[in-house]
């Protein structure tokens, strides 16, 4: 019987877990978590600073709704700066962005993207490339999705500022970048969505800089 010397106290079919048995339930499924992490997700993350480091997290159909709502009607080169699992690149190609592809650091997620890139029938179509976001050259990119940290924005935004072409439009997730205005935005919350053209970003840095100066 259960409760016996030696017998595991396991709540029958339909009983309720206790405080022990959550407490066992959630400690168990914090395990899990971070076996997966361990495993899968951080690999990526090895030779990446701490500071610049950005946990996986998908976007919602929403989110990639809204930000590829922002990008309709445009051409040109479209990357995915961190691009997870895929999903944005693969919608981008969807809807014109051509070509279109992902950076990413985790071989897993990568493997992923390729998967799922597969089974919508654009294998070969879509590129999903295994480098630091950090170390390429963005100069020929004429529209930039960033779904990432609100840490690792400003140390972007000086890249984005130093290698974009003027007419590249950036997209943002999540996090808006904290020093540039906004063309336009969509949604709200978790599902908002920033827009910035360079030229304007270039713009408004330089009047902001004649400031500073006088």
């Amino acid at each position: 019987e259960p409760g016996e010397l030696g017998e595991p106290g396991w709540p029958r079919s339909g009983g309720s877990l206790g405080p022990r048995g959550l407490l066992a339930l959630a400690v168990a499924s914090g395990a899990a978590a971070w076996a997966t992490w361990a495993v899968l997700l951080m690999p990526g993350f090895r030779r990446v600073p701490l500071r610049l480091q950005v946990p996986y997290q998908p976007s919602s159909p929403r989110q990639v709704a809204n930000a590829l709502a922002l990008l309709r009607g445009r051409a040109g080169k479209t990357v995915d700066l961190g691009s997870g699992d895929g999903r944005l690149v693969l919608e981008a190609y969807k809807q014109g962005l051509r070509p279109a592809l992902g950076y990413e650091l985790n071989p897993w997620l990568l493997s992923l993207a390729n998967y799922r890139a597969w089974k919508a029938g654009y294998h070969g179509k879509v590129s999903f490339l295994k480098e630091d976001l950090w170390k390429v050259n963005l100069s020929d990119c004429h529209n930039v999705i960033v779904f990432l940290a609100p840490s690792v924005k400003p140390p972007l935004a000086t890249k984005l500022l130093a290698e974009l072409p003027d007419d590249a439009r950036v997209v943002a997730g999540r996090f808006p970048f904290p020093s540039w205005s906004p063309s336009c935005t969509l949604g709200q919350g978790l599902e908002q969505v920033w827009a910035y053209d360079m030229k304007e970003v270039r713009r408004e840095a330089q009047g902001s800089a004649q400031e500073s100066q006088v």
